[in-house]
């Protein structure tokens, strides 16, 4: 059984995800990590973030991952654990122009639907229910109020040592969003039989058991 859980960045896709994925006893796949880690590569080796071509060879000369180290997603490229330098400021500023290529969406949808031809998984990301597994099981479409998801992506650099001020925070996600939304290869958007889940109101532990409750039923009606 698949779990696909879309939504703009900051919606709490991640932690939801996880949480969700450990309650049910599934896999969990973080493909924004994939962006985030080919973002990083792209930094380090110089590639542009506005050169799809060479974005998406750098997808064939390095492996990128996701493993699952006792319970804790670590993501690597090649050998190398890099699943705090794709949190970084550059890395989040890069990932939405990385991300909009269609030759970079198109060699990273092949490497997720691999990953999610067998076992159970709950995946988060952008275009999850509409382009990359539209026929999982259970669809969710995570959202939250701007001023909400600029809030939670402030605690979060603060949480690894960043201190930006909310405004630029904000100033960030609505551009993201924007990016997003409006890229010709699978923009963000809710799949029609997606269920919509703002979380603006919710506690996590609200949000969490109202997607697995969804994954039971659908798992029970299997």
């Amino acid at each position: 059984m698949i779990v696909a859980i879309d939504g703009p960045a900051g919606a709490g896709k991640s932690t939801v995800a996880k949480l969700v994925a450990d309650r049910m006893g599934m896999g969990y796949l973080d493909t924004g990590a994939m962006y985030r880690a080919l973002t990083l590569l792209a930094l380090r080796e110089g590639v542009s973030p506005d050169d799809g071509r060479e974005l998406a060879a750098l997808t064939a000369r390095h492996a990128i991952r996701l493993d699952d180290n006792g319970g804790v997603l670590r993501v690597r490229v090649d050998q190398e654990d890099v699943s705090v330098g794709i949190r970084g400021e550059e890395v989040t500023a890069a990932v939405s122009a990385v991300s909009a290529h269609p030759q970079v969406r198109r060699a990273m949808v092949l490497l997720q639907r691999a990953a999610l031809e067998a076992g159970d998984w709950v995946v988060d990301g952008r275009d999850i229910g509409t382009v990359v597994w539209p026929q999982a099981e259970v669809k969710i479409f995570l959202t939250a109020d701007p001023g909400v998801r600029a809030e939670r992506r402030q605690r979060d650099l603060a949480a690894m040592g960043t201190h930006v001020p909310v405004d630029e925070v904000r100033a960030d996600i609505s551009r993201r969003d924007h990016l997003d939304a409006t890229r010709d290869d699978s923009p963000l958007r809710q799949a029609e039989d997606a269920v919509l889940v703002d979380t603006s109101g919710l506690d996590v532990d609200d949000v969490v058991g109202r997607i697995a409750d969804l994954a039971t039923r659908a798992r029970d009606a299997a």
